[in-house]
């Protein structure tokens, strides 16, 4: 572990603040204090969007020269000021619930959290949720902690060779340079807890901060463990069967017994999807322990103050293991449960089936200890009610005790600064942070040019992003002379140009290559002379997805095309930054996951605060959003054998429908019916999947 920079006195004292906003993520979405870290290092902090990094890289001499300028450091105790007021003052939590509810603590258990590129210990949308939910939770003040795994090497970054095949990169992520700090106890020392794996496992324990709310991150490289327990939290969803079972172990198990040598007893643990559920049995045998209870009184009292949310539209997604496996790293726990191990596999099976070397699914872990089950879209919770039927036999489906909450995403970590200064102005500074009732009519106010200028300033934006990008992998993957690679840069994109994005994990089941059913009608839809169309695509699959990584080498060779090259471009290794660039500068935002399978989709949601459109399948979170005011459907249709139908119905929106509708100008040059759409996507939706 790296050590944080000594600072001298007088610094610390002119420089008041600066490293607890260096370590506060609470700032990777606000701009309040991007001024701080651009006159530090702006190339390293654009970069790496990691404030904590470039203050233990910035250089002596230039931290003394902005100790000496006033202006700097008024600027500096403002924010900082700023900062310690909001992690103190009332919120919403606070004004309107506190004093009626015996609610007092909130734990939020999920394998990743999507916080910022300052600590990249996500992989997709389950961990920039979780991250959107500590964001949020932070913003309402609500009494809430995070619990997740801090890895080495992270998810793994993605590079490509000259024929597009996907390369799997995982540099290592020094915990000096992350966010993070190690969590001591009453005598100062290294927070560690024990487990066993089925050796003896230490468990570091770390700290990243998000405003008021704490994220607690269990490491098991210390030097103390065994070199193969060390590598159990390396990667994020790397290795083995056995490796997956070591790190949910460690998450669940782990993570309670945290949190109790902490002396913090939650009243609710949210389980962000199966991952976490071993947390059942350690909050059951904890609760034995402080009782004197048998395991199964212990395990109905505490199942009431436990919540599962499964993301996850097929049984096959659920991650199961063999009774052997479990036998081999639980049968010691199970002694301080007082149960055998059948007893223990049980509840991970289903307790209709015959088979007796059936897997042990983690969701049926988590359903049989927890009260409270939801998907995550209203189609999500009938999905899972069909999936998880064989539990409840004599239930009717309608009934299964399985609800829907929609996701939504935390609004202002995904509004460019124009559309942050559009909404304040309209809406006020705190829009985000209450009753959302007049929020359409206040945002109605608004003028059609000012949504147009809105537009062509993020459009340009991303523009700019994707130029820097191609410049990027240019100068590392060719020889061009410099003046040549100039004139490619200048003529990628246009500023003008109706922009479609479309990003996500390459997977068979999102079809993230039916745009690409008809390669040379897509090229028409780019290069058509007069309503010219650009696209950017990004998104990375698993490495040991082979599938998903054919459909992403099938989007390089499209791309090669001489007709198109300055029309579409594939942005490598998909990340925050680029989602950032992404929802605030396209026009049209594509979704074609193969319906039901799309348990929800966020991406979508967060292109409407900055004006984008959806034109999307009738799955997911759009099958409840989509009304023809507000964007473009495809049909719905379920078959497999649908998708050549649903190619073609997709070429046909876009050349009848949303092409037209942007390059239909009056004579301002202001498309009227695509702003009116945009208009009403923006006041309707944008507060209601907030």
């Amino acid at each position: 572990m790296s050590t944080p920079r000594y600072f001298p006195p007088e610094l610390i004292q002119k420089l008041d603040g600066l490293p607890e906003l260096a370590l506060d993520c609470n700032y990777s979405w606000s701009h309040h204090a991007d001024k701080i870290w651009r006159e530090l290092d702006s190339d390293l902090y654009w970069q790496t969007r990691n404030p904590w990094l470039v203050l233990q890289t910035a250089s002596s001499s230039r931290l003394e020269e902005l100790a000496n300028d006033e202006t700097f450091c008024h600027m500096l105790q403002g924010i900082v000021s700023a900062q310690r007021k909001l992690l103190t003052e009332q919120r919403w939590f606070q004004m309107e619930v506190e004093q009626t509810t015996q609610l007092r603590q909130v734990a939020y258990f999920s394998m990743e959290f999507g916080l910022s590129e300052a600590l990249p210990m996500y992989s997709g949308g389950l961990g920039l949720l979780a991250g959107d939910h500590l964001k949020a939770s932070n913003d309402l003040g609500l009494p809430l902690i995070g619990v997740g795994l801090l890895y080495q090497n992270g998810y793994f970054r993605q590079a490509f060779d000259n024929d597009g095949n996907q390369i799997a990169l995982y540099p290592s992520c020094d915990t000096g340079d992350l966010p993070v700090c190690p969590v001591r106890n009453d005598k100062g020392e290294w927070l560690r807890v024990q487990l066993h794996t089925p050796e003896t496992l230490w468990v570091r324990v770390w700290q990243a901060q998000i405003g008021r709310i704490k994220l607690y991150l269990l490491d098991s490289n210390d030097p103390v463990n065994h070199p193969v327990d060390r590598c159990i939290t390396t990667k994020l969803y790397g290795g083995g069967l056995e490796h997956r079972l070591s790190q949910e172990i460690l998450l669940g198990i782990g993570g309670w017994r945290v949190l109790r040598a902490l002396g913090i007893t939650p009243d609710v643990c949210h389980l962000n999807e199966g991952h976490a559920a071993f947390l059942v049995l350690e909050r059951a045998r904890d609760l034995m322990s402080e009782h004197n209870l048998d395991f199964k009184t212990a395990l109905s009292v505490t199942r009431a103050g436990n919540l599962f949310t499964t993301h996850t539209p097929v049984e096959a997604g659920f991650d199961q293991f063999s009774p052997q496996l479990i036998r081999n790293y639980l049968g010691f726990y199970v002694q301080k449960l007082g149960i055998d191990i059948e007893t223990l596999l049980d509840l991970g099976r289903n307790p209709y089936s015959k088979n007796p070397d059936s897997s042990f699914n983690m969701a049926y872990l988590a359903i049989h200890g927890s009260a409270t089950i939801n998907g995550v879209s209203r189609l999500h919770g009938a999905v899972s009610r069909s999936i998880f039927s064989p539990l409840f036999p004599n239930w009717s489906k309608y009934e299964i005790p399985v609800s829907h909450v929609t996701n939504g995403v935390h609004v202002p970590a995904w509004d460019s600064m124009e559309a942050d200064k559009l909404w304040t102005k309209l809406c006020g500074k705190n829009r985000w942070f209450c009753e959302h009732g007049n929020l359409p009519e206040q945002f109605n106010r608004v003028s059609d040019e000012e949504l147009w200028n809105l537009r062509a300033k993020n459009r340009s934006r991303l523009v700019k992003f994707v130029r820097d990008e191609y410049a990027r992998e240019l100068n590392v993957h060719t020889n061009i002379p410099e003046a040549e690679q100039q004139d490619l840069i200048q003529r990628l994109f246009d500023p003008n140009v109706m922009t479609i994005g479309f990003a996500r994990r390459f997977v068979t089941y999102k079809r993230p290559n039916l745009l690409l059913t008809d390669p040379d009608r897509l090229a028409a839809i780019l290069t058509n002379h007069d309503r010219p169309v650009q696209l950017v695509v990004s998104g990375k699959a698993h490495p040991a997805d082979l599938p998903g990584q054919a459909l992403i080498k099938a989007w390089h060779h499209f791309m090669r095309r001489p007709e198109i090259r300055e029309r579409a471009i594939f942005l490598s290794d998909y990340d925050m930054i680029t989602a950032e660039y992404l929802v605030q500068g396209v026009d049209l935002w594509i979704n074609t996951p193969r319906r039901p399978w799309e348990a929800c989709g966020t991406s979508g949601m967060k292109i409407l605060v900055n004006g984008g459109l959806n034109l999307s399948e009738l799955d997911g979170w759009w099958a409840e959003a989509y009304r023809p005011e507000v964007g473009w459907s495809l049909n719905g249709l379920e078959s497999e054998h649908a998708d050549r139908e649903q190619a073609e119905i997709l070429y046909q929106r876009l050349e009848n429908d949303c092409v037209p509708t942007f390059y239909d100008r009056d004579q301002t040059g202001i498309p009227r019916h695509w702003l009116a759409i945009m208009r009403e996507s923006m006041a309707t939706l944008t507060p209601f999947f907030s």
